[in-house]
């Protein structure tokens, strides 16, 4: 993947290394160039499943069947936002109906919100104004597990310690997690 200058921080994965072995490169996730490429797929229909996203450093838009983890979709490389996103047609070409930053791989912060605007306004795909479903990450600075910010409550929910008002989702050292072991997660999935 080449790298472009692109809105927003570069997410590296974060999750358990077990799954970021799993990944085949080649065989990362559909690359969204403009809305035609969303054409035939009878997933974008309404009602359907959404898709796991990245938006990978060259700025595109790659799309992968919902389960698939967020680090496969990227072929383990680092993205400028991940999360859901799902589709509707419309008679001036396909919309987006919910997206959201929900990829406890990467943990992206909200902010990463502009780095997936500007892929959908690359390729011509309508859009809201923002995430439709936020969710916010931080790494407890105690234990060091990885916490779904709930009702704005910046509490750990493993250790109950305060987690930072910043987002911290880059592990000790920034180079990937600090254990092979998997980590817990409060109701997110990869």
């Amino acid at each position: 993947m080449a790298t472009v200058t692109a809105p927003g921080r570069r997410y590296t994965y974060v999750g358990p290394q077990d799954l970021r072995r799993t990944v085949v490169r080649g065989a990362g996730g559909r690359v969204i160039r403009s809305a035609a490429d969303l054409d035939g797929d009878p997933a974008t229909a309404d009602d359907e499943e959404p898709f796991t996203y990245v938006v990978a450093l060259d700025g595109l838009l790659r799309l992968a069947p919902r389960r698939s983890e967020h680090v496969a979709c990227a072929e383990g490389e680092e993205v400028l936002g991940a999360g859901e996103i799902s589709f509707h047609r419309t008679p001036h070409g396909p919309r987006v109906l919910e997206v959201g930053n929900q990829s406890t791989g990467y943990c992206p912060d909200p902010d990463s919100w502009p780095a997936v605007a500007a892929a959908l306004d690359r390729a011509g795909i309508g859009r809201p104004d923002g995430f439709t479903h936020t969710l916010v990450f931080r790494r407890c600075e105690g234990c060091g597990e990885h916490n779904v910010v709930r009702e704005g409550v910046f509490v750990c929910v493993f250790c109950d310690d305060d987690l930072p008002l910043t987002w911290n989702m880059t592990p000790p050292g920034g180079q990937g997690p600090s254990t092979d072991r998997p980590r817990p997660w409060t109701g997110a999935r990869s």
